[in-house]
């Protein structure tokens, strides 16, 4: 009791005694405040800081973004794309931007840049406060006069605007600068500021950072600079897009000594260095689009959507965006094959369209704007063929007149059709270094695809003359008829359903009643041909007659003919006969791949142009081929199996049906409409095709490891004249597709799948034949070898001359049988011609 009242009496008095300081401490003041002019005036002071110093908290500081976000800050980076080799093919950029570390930087730009932006740059804390104090005075002669003022900007004060807080031309941004700088030396080292700085810094041609302005000036890497292109790169902060044009050349001239004098001055050089820098001209190179190891515009368009369908197009779709994400992309584009197919398609567009009149612009723009450069270059329109250039027809005067390109140069141009006009975009070709001559781009046009069969991958796609024409893709995008390429299906579900290629078939008259208002169709072969009697279903595929193929179909039934073409992802039509003919549209991706399936033996994949996808750091994000091999890494094996993947695709056709349809397409290339590819002498596939018109004609085939497709048609469908046939028009465009790739296409035959007999029958009737061998010259062999199922080979027929030699055999026996005492059978007993020697081991 006595304790706790001590430690009451203990604790009145400690707060008597506050009290009494604390009146005495306000006495104090109110005399100092009475009595002293200068501490008034330093409380006034003290107060305004205070209350500014809580305004600028509210207005600005409060509301500013952490400089902890630079820690794990990641730029915006383009997407680059790899060809199946692993090399670079092209990019998906709006910006050029390439991230280097800080060691990568050589120290001469280095210097350069802090020698013009931030000579003290290793001793501040963020701020310069003398260059500050020197933008305010700049700012206050300026105020009102519209003019921007300039200058008291740190590195670090301009990594915190060009990352964090944006360009906005105020006194609060330049308060938040000041903010944001301080914070960052607080969190980040000088190497990594400066790191941050070059690699952002916007410095014109739409490069950001330095060794993508290297890149876009001087066509170099930082680390080949010369000290005098180090000195230039460092004046582009201030005005980038003025310095880099050619007619202020000496003004940049000027400025760039001015950052070599100052080096000088900061023992960053020396005076002989410097003095031998400044006799340098500037060596702009002039600007360029990026070249990369392959033309594929339409293959690499195709895939940018396909990208940017799943990982979005911008920052804010997500972190893997095509344009900021920094992907890293491996397709399946053969450089080699893609090259091929442009020229392939391209020279076969060149002479259909060869002697054809000019036809029309590539497009208008407004020549009265007075701005036609401007309109020529955002209208992205360019091609890449020979020396060809596009450009705007500027005048006219009778048959000769003015061009402008997009760089602005003017030159003379020959050749003007009647038709055109000025404002036209043309192509054409130079005839001597001031004169150029107009050239027409073929107004008719094509898809083409090469793809592996065995994994879907893409190998090549060329959807037009040229991508940079218009992005229109023909090989994914246009929907056509495909014609008699269709017919293998057909003939596919009549084998499916107890028919074999050595099926006889009437090639005649085939009509079909429609109904009482549209009366009575009658079908004809190709060229209004009538029928020629019966022949094989072998026969009627590799001459594409129509007859046969409508009477097949409608024996087999059209629900089963549709129900086959949907299956291989050709397209889901009616059951109409009209599709056995190829009526209903597909697009050239879909016929390659379904071929493809054909020559992998009836198990089809989905085309696919990516492989697979990795994000900035390296780690795959999205892959094709997504299975998973357990225990293929294994330490040390364990005893068992070795582990196998499982097969990819869905099988789509029986193995069987698929390989007996693609040795009787085999006789397309060798007797049949694809016949101008047989002098390739390779184990090839296919089939042509022609539309009604012919408004299209078509090729698709290949071999086991490459399947190739084309049509060739107006983008408007209309008649390409009498004589277009699929197998003089389109089939040439394979031929010299392989001709200029030989190396790649193998001599290995197609193989025979599990459960089909090779049997040799006579190749006009289709009967089983009973001795001979097929001739090496496959195009003019009455015997060949065929493929059937089990079970469902023709009776074997003898030729002349066989059945006595069958007969002796018999006769022989019979001695045989007879010497060791056997008694002959009944002549209703003796062996018959169908089974005799088939039961001694069987003979196809």
């Amino acid at each position: 009791m006595a304790e706790d009242t001590h430690e009451q009496s203990r604790f009145t008095h400690l707060r008597a005694g506050a009290k009494a300081r604390w009146q005495g401490a306000m006495q104090w003041y109110r005399a100092k405040w009475r009595d002293s002019r200068r501490f008034r005036i330093g409380n006034y002071i003290a107060a305004a800081l205070l209350v500014g110093w809580f305004v600028l908290w509210v207005a600005v500081a409060r509301t500013l973004p952490s400089a902890d976000k630079l820690l794990t800050y990641q730029p915006p980076l383009p997407t680059m794309v790899r060809g199946m080799d692993g090399e670079i093919v092209s990019s998906y950029a709006r910006e050029r931007r390439v991230q280097l570390r800080f060691v990568d930087f050589p120290e001469p730009l280095i210097n350069a840049y802090l020698a013009a932006e931030d000579k003290t740059f290793w001793t501040h804390g963020g701020i310069d406060y003398l260059g500050f104090a020197g933008a305010v005075v700049d700012y206050a002669t300026k105020f009102g006069s519209g003019e921007r003022a300039k200058g008291g900007s740190t590195i670090t004060q301009q990594v915190a605007k060009n990352i964090l807080i944006g360009d906005e031309y105020s006194v609060t941004r330049k308060l938040k600068e000041m903010i944001l700088a301080r914070r960052i030396e607080g969190v980040l080292t000088k190497q990594q500021i400066l790191e941050l700085y070059l690699n952002e810094i916007p410095l014109g041609r739409q490069s950001f950072g330095v060794q993508a302005a290297s890149r876009a000036y001087f066509d170099k890497d930082v680390g080949d600079l010369a000290l005098h292109e180090a000195a230039f790169l460092a004046i582009l902060p201030k005005a980038p897009e003025r310095y880099g044009r050619a007619k202020y050349e000496q003004t940049a001239i000027e400025r760039r000594n001015w950052v070599l004098d100052q080096m000088v001055r900061n023992g960053w050089a020396t005076a002989q260095q410097a003095s031998a820098a400044k006799a340098m001209p500037l060596g702009l190179k002039p600007r360029r689009i990026e070249n990369y190891t392959a033309d594929a515009g339409y293959f690499l368009e195709e895939v940018r959507r396909r990208l940017i369908g799943r990982f979005g197009e911008k920052a804010e779709n997500g972190p893997n965006s095509v344009y900021a994400g920094g992907l890293w992309v491996r397709t399946s584009l053969d450089t080699q094959l893609q090259t091929a197919a442009q020229n392939s398609l391209r020279a076969a567009l060149l002479r259909y369209g060869g002697g054809r009149p000019w036809h029309g612009p590539i497009a208008r723009i407004d020549l009265d704007d007075g701005n036609w450069q401007t309109q020529l270059i955002t209208s992205n329109i360019s091609i890449n063929y020979q020396n060809w250039r596009t450009g705007v027809l500027l005048s006219r005067s009778g048959n000769t007149g003015r061009i402008g390109f997009s760089d602005g140069e003017e030159a003379s141009l020959i050749g003007l059709p009647d038709k055109i006009r000025p404002g036209d975009i043309t192509a054409a070709a130079p005839v001597n270094g001031s004169t150029w001559a107009v050239r027409t781009v073929p107004e008719v046009s094509g898809g083409m695809v090469v793809q592996d069969p065995q994994s879907g991958r893409v190998l090549a796609m060329q959807g037009g003359f040229d991508a940079r024409l218009g992005s229109f893709n023909r090989a994914t995008q246009a929907n056509r008829q495909p014609g008699s390429t269709i017919k293998p299906f057909v003939y596919a579900t009549a084998l499916d359903n107890g028919m074999t290629p050595a099926s006889m078939v009437v090639d005649g008259t085939f009509c079909v009643y429609q109904g009482a208002a549209l009366g009575e169709k009658c079908f004809r072969n190709f060229g209004n041909e009538g029928g020629s009697g019966s022949h094989t279903m072998r026969w009627g595929l590799e001459q594409s007659r129509n007859l046969m193929t409508v009477r097949v179909a409608n024996d087999v039934g059209m629900d089963k003919v549709v129900r086959t073409i949907k299956a291989v992802g050709i397209g889901d039509y009616q059951p109409y006969l009209s599709m056995a003919l190829g009526a209903g549209d597909t697009t050239v991706i879909k016929m390659v791949n379904a071929y493809g399936a054909l020559a992998n033996q009836g198990r089809q994949h989905e085309p696919s142009l990516i492989d697979y996808v990795q994000d900035r750091n390296g780690k795959v994000i999205w892959r094709a081929d997504g299975r998973r091999c357990e225990g293929c890494s294994m330490a040390q094996w364990d005893g068992k199996p070795m582990p196998r993947l499982k097969p990819t695709g869905r099988q789509v056709m029986d193995p069987r049906t698929a390989y007996q349809v693609v040795h009787m397409l085999e006789g397309v290339v060798v007797r049949g409409t694809a016949v101008v590819l047989r002098d390739l002498g390779l184990p090839l596939f296919g089939k042509t095709g022609t539309t009604s018109g012919p408004t299209n004609v078509w090729f698709v085939g290949g071999s086991p490891e490459i399947i190739a497709g084309v049509y060739i048609g107006y983008d408007q469908p209309r008649s390409l004249g009498g004589y277009a046939q699929g197998g003089r028009i389109a089939a040439p465009v394979f031929k010299q597709l392989v001709q200029e790739t030989k190396g790649r296409w193998k001599d290995i035959p197609f193989r025979v799948p599990e459960g089909v007999r090779m049997v040799k029958v006579d190749r006009i009737s289709g009967k089983r034949v009973f001795g001979g061998t097929p001739d090496n010259d496959v195009a003019k062999a009455s015997i060949i070898w065929e493929a059937f199922k089990p079970d469902t080979e023709p009776k074997r027929t003898a030729r002349e001359g066989e059945v006595s030699a069958k007969q002796a055999v018999i006769d022989a026996l019979r001695r045989a049988r007879a010497a060791r005492g056997i008694p002959d059978v009944a002549e209703d007993e003796a062996p018959t011609e169908q089974d005799f020697l088939e039961e001694q081991g069987g003979i196809y």
